[in-house]
């Protein structure tokens, strides 16, 4: 079969690099066209259409500005579907750019596949009715999602979270190796993950380093962003505060527990069983519009979200703040609460449902 997949984010490169290896195991004649990001280039072994680094503008004001060029890659992807004709068109979450394709692949009478429901359950409810009409098949990876779609009489299919398979995947980590590869020193780490865009690190670092000089027996190293350069952190740095890049699933394996910014993240570290303490704070505007657009929803990470409880402490705005963070910190460094945190993380995977998402998601692709 052949195969137009279009992934506009990080996290959809590497989501969307895992579907195509099993769509390659169970199709082996499979072709790709694709828009995505280095790991589905090595997969196959071709460059995309579009790198995401060229797709990605976050939050309404970069939208704002780079609205021809998002105007430009619509109307050159609708060319390249027409002319491609793929047997079906793979979606990836970004959902902006993907639910207008949507739209007119199935006007062209491609099939639609959409894999990573976006998250209308938070916000865009709406949107709901787009992919009732212009989706085939519509594969979500989190349990909770099912039930949702099936409110707006839609049938999903829960295909297991990907992130299940990813750090499955990984090998054996060797701690001091580590520490040794990356000049950290001999103490325990805390891991710091600020986020990925400049403002929003330059707000956590500072906020997450005040607690410093109540954690003197550890060492505190930042997980940098690839978006970022290496040279944005080296103010931060010093003896016992270090910086690491590219190796964010490494750094948390060898670490004793992390802050972590609000995200994808939060889920991440929680499936690598490192107690955390979520970190969110934006400008006071823009948290004001996002209580007004996000509704009905508890929590701000995925870990509470899919439990539907609160096993891992969020501080929100204001309650982001040096005391409540040495508080909650103190706690899951040692003690129960660390304890109490690690067994609720085994439960999330129970309920995430195991691991063989991308296998499970090329099954309903390949077989319909």
């Amino acid at each position: 079969m052949k195969y137009y997949i279009i992934a506009g984010e990080a996290s959809g490169d590497l989501h969307a690099s895992n579907l195509m290896k099993s769509l390659i195991a169970k199709d082996p004649a499979a072709e790709f066209r694709f828009w995505g990001g280095d790991l589905m280039a090595e997969v196959a072994r071709t460059s995309p259409v579009k790198h995401y680094k060229d797709l990605a503008f976050m939050g309404f004001l970069e939208v704002a500005k780079n609205l021809g060029t998002i105007l430009k890659n619509i109307k050159f992807c609708k060319e390249d579907l027409k002319n491609y004709q793929p047997d079906v068109l793979i979606l990836v979450d970004y959902p902006g750019f993907n639910l207008r394709i949507a739209e007119f692949a199935k006007n062209l009478g491609l099939r639609v596949v959409y894999y990573i429901s976006p998250q209308l359950w938070a916000w865009k409810e709406g949107r709901v009715e787009k992919i009732r009409k212009f989706v085939d098949e519509i594969l979500v990876i989190l349990p909770f999602e099912k039930d949702f779609y099936k409110k707006h009489q839609v049938e999903a299919h829960f295909v297991g979270h990907p992130l299940l398979d990813a750090v499955s995947n990984l090998p054996e980590i060797d701690v001091e190796k580590f520490k040794a590869e990356n000049q950290l020193n001999e103490k325990e780490i805390i891991a710091l993950l600020p986020g990925s865009r400049e403002q929003e690190v330059t707000k956590m670092l500072t906020l997450m380093l005040s607690v410093r000089e109540n954690f003197a027996d550890y060492q505190f190293v930042i997980a940098g962003a690839p978006s970022l350069p290496k040279s944005f952190y080296q103010k931060y740095v010093d003896e016992n505060v270090h910086f690491v890049s590219n190796k964010t699933y490494d750094l948390l394996r060898c670490s004793k527990a992390a802050l972590v910014a609000s995200g994808t993240a939060t889920l991440e570290t929680a499936l690598l069983n490192i107690p955390q303490v979520v970190c969110y704070r934006s400008s006071m505007i823009s948290y004001e519009i996002g209580k007004r657009v996000v509704k009905n929803i508890k929590y701000i990470s995925l870990v509470n979200l899919i439990m539907d409880e609160e096993i891992v402490t969020e501080l929100i705005q204001s309650e982001l703040n040096t005391k409540n963070l040495v508080e909650e910190l103190g706690k899951i460094v040692n003690g129960a609460e660390r304890e109490k945190m690690l067994n609720n993380y085994q439960k999330l995977q129970e309920k995430l449902g195991g691991k063989g998402a991308s296998d499970h998601a090329a099954d309903v692709i390949i077989n319909g």
